[in-house]
């Protein structure tokens, strides 16, 4: 999913900068540890009617984006 950019945003005022579901303050941290400890985006989108299987799924593309230009030095 090339186009998270539209819908996670970053906002200084919100949730201290933290990557968040525009419009909304879950961060992108909520949603990718809701995911970690096992619930289904299913499970989420119960809990939290008003986030879309589009937005979950772009939590992970953000994560998987900055993963991906994450560089490592060695000293």
């Amino acid at each position: 999913m090339n186009n998270y950019r539209e819908i996670i945003s970053i906002n200084p005022n919100i949730r201290f900068g933290k990557p968040c579901i525009t419009g909304t303050r879950i961060s992108v941290y909520d949603v990718l540890g809701w995911l970690s400890v096992g619930m289904s985006i299913d499970d989420i989108m119960e809990d939290y009617p008003h986030i879309t299987r589009e937005q979950i799924l772009a939590c992970l593309a953000y994560s998987a984006d900055r993963e991906h230009h994450v560089k490592i030095v060695v000293n």
